[in-house]
């Protein structure tokens, strides 16, 4: 397991124990594995104790619920595409491109973590609709990269200035929501997505210009 992989994993909530344990580990690739294969519902905490040889008492000494390992299987793939937006925030490209790249990454990574692998997809809609707090951060980091964004743009003189800079960031976000959000993803073709977020992208830069 990666090391930033594990760091996402250990950020979630419900975690006990020491933060780097040989069976916190087994623990996670064992719920991955079994997420992925039997879904997030039908497995048990006690499916996750036989596969790897322990007690659920033991398994419960790292996760004080089967929702805190779901929790780090989450904040395992939501921590992909966070590090995806933030290598678009902070690449070369002008801002315009930067944005740009944005839709196409966060629709891309979205549809390659939530639908190639269809039952992490489950626990992705678990998580959005019980607002788990592995949301949270990849929620915040969509603000903060289109804030940075917005603002290179503003100091290069691409973008205008005269709309206040948090009512931007809000609208962009909302505009996002089709092309990010799990249950919205799994409503159209991935062709017919990367049409719309071209077509939506177009509109958001021609709004921006100064």
């Amino acid at each position: 397991m990666k090391k930033e992989t594990l760091d996402s994993a250990q950020t979630a909530s419900g975690q006990r124990g020491p933060a780097i344990h040989e069976r916190r580990i087994q623990i996670i690739e064992s719920a991955n594995e079994h997420f992925r294969i039997y879904g997030y519902k039908k497995t048990s905490v006690a499916d996750l104790a036989k596969a790897i040889g322990v007690s659920s008492a033991y398994v419960y000494r790292f996760f004080d619920s089967k929702q805190a390992i779901g929790e780090a299987i989450c904040s395992m793939a939501l921590g992909k595409i966070i590090t995806a937006m933030h290598e678009v925030a902070n690449s070369d490209m002008s801002a315009s491109q930067r944005l740009r790249n944005l839709y196409t990454t966060l629709l891309d990574k979205g549809l390659e973590i939530f639908f190639n692998e269809r039952k992490l997809h489950e626990i992705t809609v678990a998580a959005v609709e019980g607002r788990w707090c592995a949301t949270t951060r990849y929620h915040e980091t969509k603000y903060e990269v289109i804030t940075k964004i917005l603002q290179d743009g503003r100091a290069s003189g691409e973008f205008e200035r005269k709309t206040p800079l948090d009512e931007v960031v809000m609208a962009i976000v909302e505009t996002l929501y089709p092309f990010s959000h799990p249950i919205l993803l799994e409503q159209s073709e991935p062709e017919v997505l990367r049409q719309h977020a071209v077509a939506v992208t177009n509109l958001v830069l021609r709004s921006l210009a100064p």
